[in-house]
């Protein structure tokens, strides 16, 4: 009975599993490309874009290296991929990590320029750093060939770099629960990306345990 319950479960996890990671890549190319309608002045904002046309080239190294990190880094989750066409996952990795350098540095930049008073400055600027920082950590683990500890910090960064898509779930949520975003801003500079780090440590606190048990 067991023996025939255990594939199916296996099945179902693999499954969803997938079904996760195809959502998440089509949620993350669907901002990384209005990031991109953005910076070309087709869609957004109008405030918004007055407030980031004063710092041109910061705002331009945040909106695109954001955009190309988002569209490409859910692909670097794929097993598939991975076993599959290695060189493409490495040299993706290359550019994702090349993107996080740039999209960080103008992220930190403007974070004091943000809407949403000090909170948020805080907020987004902590992103940026640990953004910034994870980034470097994934690239040195890789270096010293720790492909474990590498997975990990990509795990850490992409949770980040999600940010992007949950922050306006956040504030559609928000939004429709009547907040006035001059409130809601300063919230979901926090909210955006810190639920999304601590799942990614459950995760990994999970998997170290289950392999410790397995050892």
């Amino acid at each position: 009975m067991n023996q025939q319950i255990f594939p199916t479960t296996l099945q179902r996890t693999k499954w969803l599993s997938g079904l996760s990671l195809a959502l998440m890549i089509i949620l993350s190319i669907a901002i990384g490309l209005y990031a991109i309608a953005f910076q070309a002045r087709v869609t957004g904002d109008p405030g918004f874009q007055l407030r980031f046309s004063e710092y041109s080239v910061t705002s331009s190294m945040h909106v695109i290296g954001g955009a190309v990190v988002i569209i490409l880094g859910g692909f670097q989750f794929s097993t598939w991929l991975r076993q599959h066409y290695t060189q493409v996952h490495r040299w993706t990795g290359r550019i994702y990590l090349i993107f996080v350098l740039i999209g960080g540095v103008g992220g930190l930049m403007i974070a004091p320029q943000s809407a949403g008073g000090p909170t948020a400055h805080f907020g987004f600027g902590l992103l940026a750093l640990l953004w910034l920082f994870s980034g470097w950590q994934a690239y040195a683990c890789i270096r010293r060939r720790d492909i474990q500890a590498h997975r990990a910090w990509m795990m850490r960064n992409y949770a980040m770099t999600f940010g992007a898509v949950t922050l306006r779930i956040y504030l559609g949520l928000l939004a429709g629960a009547g907040v006035d975003f001059p409130e809601a801003y300063p919230l979901v500079a926090w909210l955006s990306w810190v639920p999304n780090l601590i799942i990614v440590e459950w995760y990994l606190a999970l998997k170290a345990q289950g392999l410790n048990a397995s050892g």
